[in-house]
């Protein structure tokens, strides 16, 4: 099969012809419809996590979707030409945080694409499927389902099972990439006021577009001064799409008393994931500060009905389809902030 293979970090990845992938007796071998490049990935190109991904090489990718190629013998819920979407945090449905509903802080948890092979290529093998797979409603097609295949999903959970937003509700939004604008979407679906915070000007116009009801440009006034006149008093959630010190610190300084900062983005592993916090300020206004991470897959069924139901579009958010070819730019543009919107691959070939 043809994939786009990671040989070393930071270097153009080799598109070139490689081995079939194997079927296992619990997995199934999926045949690629759609695969978004993610930062998660660039973070991976660039090294960052490679705690998570075996040596190299290594074949990337784990926003995905397509249908069911081959069975294992021990698979029940799925035959061939199924349509599916993979979730990206994948448990082995037995250990207790799977068994309470958790499945995405699973004790055993993979992650296509990072602990296996993933979907920068025409096939990959999903073990463990009959739990980690779901089939796709004949209303959402496959360009939608990768652009919910880990920053739409994520964001789902964060806002919703994690941060509680609730009708009325100002949430701000800091960071309009993949995940931020998925939470404005999400956020706005439920009735949110969304504040969009970047320093693009164009992300923000986009992030308008999917639903942010007023934008700050971080880069020319001061974020968390500026949710607060916007808010006469602050927001009751903020999120940190991004995962930076200035991002999270100005989440969490924007929120009123009692305010519920959500952190989705997640730092380089360079520094140990450690950032500063004020503390005090939290303590004295009473701060809730929550790590969202994935979403279990006992969620999806009711994100995928209301993207079925047209209530979530989260093909809105996809501005660019690539080949295999093209995922070199993509990752080039998120070193630089640059690029718009989700990218997903759709020509394998």
């Amino acid at each position: 099969m043809k994939a786009a293979v990671l040989d070393k970090f930071k270097e153009p990845l080799a598109v070139k012809e490689v081995s079939d992938p194997e079927l296992t007796s619990d997995g199934i071998i999926l045949k690629l419809k759609a695969t978004g490049v993610c930062r998660s990935d660039w973070h991976a190109w660039e090294g960052e996590w490679n705690g998570f991904i075996p040596p190299l090489p290594h074949i990337l990718g784990h926003e995905m979707s397509g249908t069911v190629e081959e069975v294992g013998k021990d698979i029940k819920n799925f035959k061939k030409g199924d349509r599916v979407i993979v979730p990206f945090t994948q448990g082995d449905g037995t250990c207790p945080h799977c068994l309470a509903g958790h499945s995405n802080v699973c004790n055993h948890q993979v992650m296509p694409g990072f602990t296996y092979n993933g979907g920068f290529a025409q096939y990959t093998h999903i073990p463990n499927a009959d739990r980690n797979l779901m089939k796709l409603p004949e209303g959402v097609d496959f360009l939608e389902a990768s652009a919910m295949g880990c920053r739409f999903m994520t964001a789902f959970h964060g806002v919703t099972s994690i941060g509680k937003v609730a009708p009325g509700e100002w949430v701000a939004i800091f960071g309009a990439g993949g995940v931020g604008l998925s939470a404005t979407q999400i956020a706005t679906a439920i009735g949110a006021n969304v504040i969009a915070v970047d320093i693009a000007d164009d992300k923000l116009e986009f992030a308008k577009k999917v639903g942010a009801v007023a934008t700050v440009n971080s880069k020319k006034e001061n974020a968390p001064e500026a949710i607060k006149e916007l808010t006469h008093g602050g927001a009751q959630v903020g999120i940190d799409a991004l995962g930076i010190q200035a991002t999270m610190l100005n989440s969490v300084l924007c929120l009123d008393k009692r305010g519920r900062h959500v952190q989705i983005g997640m730092t380089s592993f360079g520094d140990g994931g450690m950032m500063n916090i004020p503390l005090n300020e939290m303590v004295s206004r009473e701060i809730q500060f929550s790590g969202s991470f994935g979403m279990p897959i006992s969620e999806y069924p009711g994100m995928l009905q209301m993207v079925e139901k047209k209530r979530l579009q989260p093909g809105k958010l996809v501005k660019n389809t690539i080949s295999l070819n093209g995922i070199d730019k993509v990752f080039h543009d998120m070193t630089s902030f640059a690029g718009l919107g989700v990218t997903v691959i759709t020509d394998f070939d």
